[in-house]
């Protein structure tokens, strides 16, 4: 199983995957550049080609990458929406670059409009966003965006999977690389998914492949929730210590639709160590036949009597 976490590059590439390994990781989560600043420099060749080096000894990957907190693809027209049409161009052309095999990116929120004008608003931009994007770049891209769900406050889109998957239909015909998703379990606790009870969490499969479609879903952000179910109030807790709970996620982590995941924490260090406890708290509540055998890949196409659906 792929199991990992977001390292902070602290000026190198290299010193994020290092640490990724350090802390037992074999998959793992970058920004490309700080992500609450506007500017971001191109990576350094020399940076991208230790990385890959690490990468291929340890066996890290996939690499996702996360865009900027500031982009809001949803915006209406107006400089923020200008800014973050060309800051996702520029989250795409450097996630090629550094050889990442994902880019995960929140919808966005749409305040002051309604939820279809915001829907349109992210699709348009994701294809603008690709439109401005090096040739050169496009061409030869392995890329996959990944659209994450959100926890639903307010105006955000992505509370529910619905509308990650209209995105997907308005935005795919006019972007050159795959679309797919990002599962965080702190956003579906929060937006009303019990992840935490049995039946709860069968629900949540289930409606996830009937929406979705697992085989869309190659990433799952692995985060505790800090807040109570449905509150739609987004803070992490350290794996176990939320309310989603040790035996939540070792549901999460065992159930069969779910084995062939990248498994990436986002969780926080409240106390130093913290990151390589939840690293290790993940691995050990894999059950050990899942441990050891591996499993063959089912992606493939959309599920059978996909239609696209209206947002509600």
């Amino acid at each position: 199983m792929r199991i990992g976490i977001h390292c902070f590059t602290a000026g190198s590439l290299e010193r994020a995957a290092l640490k990724a390994k350090e802390l037992g990781a074999n998959t793992f989560q970058i920004f490309s550049g700080s992500p609450r600043m506007w500017r971001m420099k191109a990576p350094d060749p020399e940076q991208v080609a230790r990385l890959n080096q690490v990468r291929e000894k340890h066996e890290l990957t996939p690499l996702a990458i996360h865009d900027s907190y500031l982009i809001n693809l949803a915006s209406p027209p107006s400089e923020i929406r200008e800014k973050s049409i060309a800051g996702f161009t520029g989250e795409i052309e450097r996630a090629i670059v550094i050889g990442a095999e994902y880019l995960v990116a929140h919808p966005g929120n749409y305040k002051g409009l309604s939820v279809e004008q915001g829907l349109l608003n992210v699709a348009e931009a994701l294809g603008l966003a690709w439109r401005g994007v090096e040739p050169s770049l496009a061409k030869n891209s392995k890329l996959t965006i990944l659209l994450e769900n959100t926890a639903g406050a307010g105006a955000q889109l992505g509370g529910k999977l619905e509308e990650l998957w209209t995105l997907r239909e308005l935005a795919s015909p006019y972007v050159g690389i795959p679309i797919q998703f990002c599962l965080d379990t702190c956003h579906c606790y929060v937006a009303g998914f019990d992840l935490a009870s049995p039946e709860g969490f069968d629900r949540f499969v289930g409606h996830a492949s009937e929406t979705l479609g697992w085989e869309h879903v190659p990433v799952i952000h692995a985060n505790d929730a800090r807040s109570p179910l449905g509150s739609h109030v987004d803070r992490h807790a350290n794996i176990g210590a939320g309310y989603i709970g040790l035996e939540g996620f070792r549901r999460i982590l065992n159930h069969s639709a779910l084995r062939e995941k990248s498994f990436i924490l986002e969780t926080p260090v409240d106390e130093p160590g913290d990151d390589l406890r939840n690293v290790t708290a993940l691995k050990e509540l894999v059950s050990p036949r899942e441990r050891s055998t591996p499993k063959k890949s089912s992606r493939s196409g959309t599920p059978a009597g996909r239609t696209t659906r209206r947002c509600t």
